[in-house]
Parts: C-alpha cells; sequence; structure tokens
C-alpha cells in the first residue's frame, strides 16, 4: 500500500474545483494508495508524465483538460507527495 501526503492547501482548492475534477482526482488517489504510480501509465485518461526543467523529479497528471495535478514520489518511504492541482495553461 502506498501512503498519500496532500499539500495543506489541497483541501481548500479542491472545495473550488469543479466536482467532475475532484471525482477524478479521488480516483486517482484510489489507484494510487492501491497500486502505486506505476498503475497510472495503464489509464491514458491521466496522461501521466515526467516533467523537466525546473519541475525535474516531479510528475504530472491530467484532471481533465484544463486542470492538472503536480505530485511526487518519493521511493524510500513509498510516500506520493500532491504538490498542487492548477488550471494547465496551452
Amino acid at each position: 500500500m502506498w501512503r498519500i501526503q496532500e499539500h495543506r492547501d489541497i483541501e481548500k482548492t479542491c472545495r473550488k474545483l469543479p466536482k467532475a475534477v475532484v471525482k477524478k482526482y479521488e480516483l486517482w488517489k484510489d489507484i494510487i494508495f492501491r497500486h502505486g504510480p506505476e498503475k497510472l501509465r495503464e489509464f491514458p485518461g491521466f496522461h501521466d508524465e515526467r516533467l523537466k526543467g525546473k519541475r525535474e523529479g516531479q510528475r504530472s497528471s491530467r484532471l481533465s483538460l484544463k486542470y492538472r495535478m503536480v505530485y511526487a514520489v518519493e521511493r524510500d518511504i513509498v510516500t506520493v507527495f500532491v504538490l498542487e492541482i492548477t488550471p494547465h495553461n496551452y
């Protein structure tokens, strides 16, 4: 089992998000908790990918066309840190 640790502002952010985005975030958390981040690759809807540049070492998952979440995985203690959920700029 994996442990998910959210940034302290995630709960506040979720209150402002559309319900569909929050539901997909809850599904994302359930998949991570049960199977780990590697399992996300089996779900193309999340479009999980490694980030580059100043966010190197972090990953991004799609919650909708507009919203992405950024997280980091710490393998030593099997923890996923959810850093933020933000609208994606194109």
